[in-house]
């Protein structure tokens, strides 16, 4: 697919309470697509009263982007072709301006550093947010933003290379069309529990990831919330407070039998193996009758009386 366009994007943090330090040393900033990215601006900052801005970027200086992003040169990959369009349709052709796949059936893979190095997001609200545009209606496609580890080489960037966050749309098939906020965490690409159902139209939209300083955590589109919730309870960040025991075996007198004899119980004094008589009443408004049982014999007619209403028993 090609017409993806990837137009503005930032990166930041705000100080506020306490957040593990999950994005650590300096952070590499990318954008991967297997098809086509019409226009993108990223932003990455950390909120704060003063925030920080680590990342901008919104392609105003036209083909200068090519100075700030590295492309990606792994082997046994085919990537397409990057350039600056406004796209087939726009309101400002130099502000709505961003980075366009020209190519269908092709991988995108561009990184960036960022301007500022991320020493720690403790105690501070991260901010990831970027607008993106598919032109062209895809079946099979994703626009999403990595934050990589400053490990990351990034002419070697693709597909498996370790991240520390992934934010974005992807789009496979009718029914599979979700945004994916995933979180490496020990090593472990943590998954997302919800489902936040991306936008598929070819128009231009906002996305926006927000992690608080409380471990709380906000998605938007168009500045509009689409999730949010607890990091504790939305990936598998906790180990599982019970686990199966992988030495535990079922004992060799065990019986699956869920009732078994009381070797201790003894039979009451006043027990009688015979069954008790009883007395059977149905209601009726014309006929009463009653039946009675016992001794196991079958039951046996009493009492019929039928009346008519309001006179006398016959």
């Amino acid at each position: 697919g090609k017409n993806l366009l990837l137009k503005k994007a930032v990166v930041s943090t705000q100080s506020t309470g306490s957040l593990e330090k999950f994005v650590v040393d300096r952070v590499l900033f990318s954008v991967m697509a297997k098809l086509q990215i019409f226009a993108i601006s990223c932003l990455f900052f950390l909120a704060s009263s003063d925030p920080t801005v680590y990342f901008r970027e919104d392609f105003a200086d036209q083909d200068g982007w090519t100075s700030r992003w590295v492309q990606s040169e792994h082997a046994g990959k085919e990537f397409g072709k990057l350039e600056i369009s406004s796209g087939e349709f726009f309101h400002d052709e130099v502000k709505d301006a961003g980075l366009k796949t020209t190519e269908n059936a092709r991988f995108y893979g561009v990184s960036a550093a960022l301007s500022t190095p991320v020493e720690s997001t403790e105690g501070k609200t991260l901010v990831v947010q970027f607008s993106i545009k598919h032109e062209q209606k895809i079946d099979c496609g994703g626009g999403y933003l990595k934050l990589f580890p400053s490990s990351l080489e990034p002419k070697d960037l693709h597909g498996e290379a370790p991240y520390n966050i992934m934010f974005g749309p992807d789009i496979c098939g009718p029914s599979a069309r979700r945004v994916h906020v995933i979180f490496n965490y020990r090593g472990k690409n943590l998954l997302l529990k919800k489902e936040i159902r991306c936008k598929d139209d070819e128009l231009t939209h906002l996305y926006t990831l927000i992690v608080r300083a409380d471990n709380t955590y906000e998605v938007r589109i168009d500045n509009k919330k689409e999730q949010s919730g607890k990091l504790e309870e939305d990936w598998d960040f906790l180990e599982p407070k019970e686990i199966a025991d992988p030495d535990a075996k079922q004992p060799e007198n065990w019986d699956d039998n869920p009732f078994l004899d009381d070797p201790e119980a003894t039979k009451p004094e006043d027990w009688s193996s015979q069954r008790r008589s009883q007395t059977l009443t149905p209601r009726c408004p014309k006929i009463g009758m009653k039946i009675w049982m016992g001794n196991g014999n079958p039951p046996s007619l009493t009492t019929l009386t039928s009346r008519e209403s309001g006179g006398p028993s016959r």
